[in-house]
């Protein structure tokens, strides 16, 4: 049983179609997770579940000991930080990057009346200065580049110091350099002492970062593969979720792939 997380025997269905058939998975501290699978394979509801924006339709979730449905989900979700596309969209362009990051400590997206002290202040420029960030405090939200919002939108999901931070494709949409620096700020976080685990989905192997520990395949909604990720990002494994033959090479901690 996952200490952090545990998925046991979860199915969800909508409409009619299944999302996720019969899903188990187990999250321990300590351990940096890859959710990876093509599209359609069920990693955006599996997100959704461990991050307490779902519940499943048949089996049980356990976020920190807690189970869905069994506790009042703004109490729990504090304790993962989620950083997603989405997200990043509800945030006015006008908003201060320091103001990003300080409102996740009341779960907004803008600033109103709320009042912050000097804890409050010097937790998120920590945060920003642990994501490279913290040298765009004082601009516009909507004058950052795209590689700089998701590592803003990073700094605000660790705000309320979560005991699990959550990456829904984070590196979607970047430029190589702006892809590269994101996984490069990853692979620093992962490897602090006081991190939270970590668990990031991605389309791509090359995006997977130096530090991660475990990987979870989907296919189908079903579990296809789960473990070390030496075990499991193989280049049979991929060529199998992803129905194409392909080679997988592994140096210093990151994947490269070949058709």
């Amino acid at each position: 049983m996952g200490d952090v997380l545990e998925v046991a025997d979860v199915s969800v269905r909508r409409g009619g179609n299944i999302i996720l058939s019969h899903v188990n998975w187990s999250v321990n501290e300590g351990e940096r997770w890859i959710v990876l699978g093509a599209n359609g394979a069920g990693k955006t509801t599996l997100i959704q579940l461990v991050s307490g924006r779902m519940h499943p339709t048949e089996g049980r979730v356990s976020i920190i000991g807690e189970e869905l449905g069994k506790v009042n989900l703004s109490e729990l979700r504090p304790l993962v930080g989620l950083s997603s596309s989405a997200l990043d969209a509800k945030i006015p362009d006008t908003e201060r990057v320091l103001d990003v990051v300080r409102t996740a400590a009341y779960g907004m997206t803008a600033s109103w009346n709320e009042s912050y002290d000097q804890e409050d202040d010097g937790r998120a420029r920590s945060v920003l200065a642990s994501l490279g960030v913290d040298h765009l405090s004082e601009r516009k939200y909507g004058t950052l580049s795209s590689g700089e919002k998701k590592r803003v939108g990073i700094a605000r999901a660790l705000m309320p110091n979560p005991e699990v931070l959550v990456l829904d494709e984070p590196a979607s949409g970047l430029d190589l350099g702006g892809r590269e620096n994101l996984l490069r700020s990853l692979s620093d976080l992962s490897g602090e002492v006081a991190a939270p685990v970590m668990i990031m989905v991605t389309h791509h192997v090359e995006e997977i970062p130096r530090g991660f520990t475990h990987a979870l395949l989907l296919k189908d909604g079903a579990v296809f593969a789960s473990g070390e990720i030496n075990e499991v990002i193989t280049s049979k494994n991929i060529s199998d979720i992803f129905n194409v033959e392909v080679s997988i090479e592994e140096n210093a901690g990151r994947f490269s792939l070949r058709s």
